[in-house]
Order: C-alpha cells, then sequence, then structure tokens
C-alpha cells in the first residue's frame, strides 16, 4: 500500500512539474462574436469569412502562459521558518507509518494447558 500511495505522489508531481516547466499558448478565432475555433499549441484555423468581406468581421486573440525556466532553487533560499516546516514535514512524513517487517507473536506468552491424560489413546480416536 506504502509502495502504491509513493508512486501515485511521485507521479502526480512529476506531470505537475511537467505541466509548470511548459509554456502554454491559446490561440482563438472568434467570428461575429463567436468562438469559432481554439487551438493549444498552434494557430486556430480561420472561418474563410475573411476571404469574402472586405470588411473584416473575425478577430484572433492569443495569450500565452509562460512557464517556470528557472527550477533550481537552494535550500538557503528559504527562510528559517520555511526550513524549519521543510524538515518537520519530512520528518513526520517518513516516520508516520512504521512498517513491522515480522508478524508479531500473539502467542509467545502462552502456555498450554498441562497433559493429565492422553485423551485420543484413551477414546481410542486416531487420525488417519
Amino acid at each position: 500500500m506504502k509502495q502504491i500511495f509513493h508512486r501515485f505522489i511521485s507521479s502526480l508531481m512529476a506531470i505537475l512539474v511537467l505541466a509548470s516547466t511548459v509554456s502554454w499558448t491559446v490561440d482563438k478565432h472568434i467570428c461575429m462574436g463567436r468562438v469559432m475555433d481554439v487551438a493549444l499549441f498552434s494557430h486556430a484555423d480561420d472561418c474563410g469569412m475573411t476571404k469574402d468581406m472586405e470588411k473584416t468581421c473575425c478577430d484572433d486573440e492569443s495569450f500565452t502562459i509562460q512557464g517556470q525556466h528557472d527550477l533550481k532553487i537552494t535550500f538557503d533560499d528559504f527562510s528559517l521558518d520555511q526550513q524549519f516546516f521543510i524538515v518537520s514535514f519530512v520528518h513526520t512524513y517518513f516516520h508516520f507509518v512504521e512498517v513491522d517487517e515480522k508478524e508479531p507473536n500473539h502467542f509467545s506468552e502462552y502456555n498450554p494447558p498441562p497433559l493429565i491424560r492422553d485423551v485420543q489413546v484413551l477414546d481410542q480416536t486416531f487420525l488417519i
């Protein structure tokens, strides 16, 4: 269970790093106030009306979300409070669940009842 959780969290963090470092460009083609085409990472297709009409009724909108380019953050860049929080978080995360490798033996302190007489021999019941 713990390994599955670690794999899930590490995959989620890898996707988050990938999504935050990529620059996103969204291009929209608007004709007569209605969005005709939306494209991600490329140019939106036009509706063909700009060729027919002398006055253009279409607009192209484009916006870019810049990704993060500087990913080298050192431990010294954090304040003392932030360092204390990170160290305590990591410590509690790794020591939250302690896994015992061997199973506990609940019957180690149990003493069987004393054998007064051999019941199987007296009743002559034997397993074959």
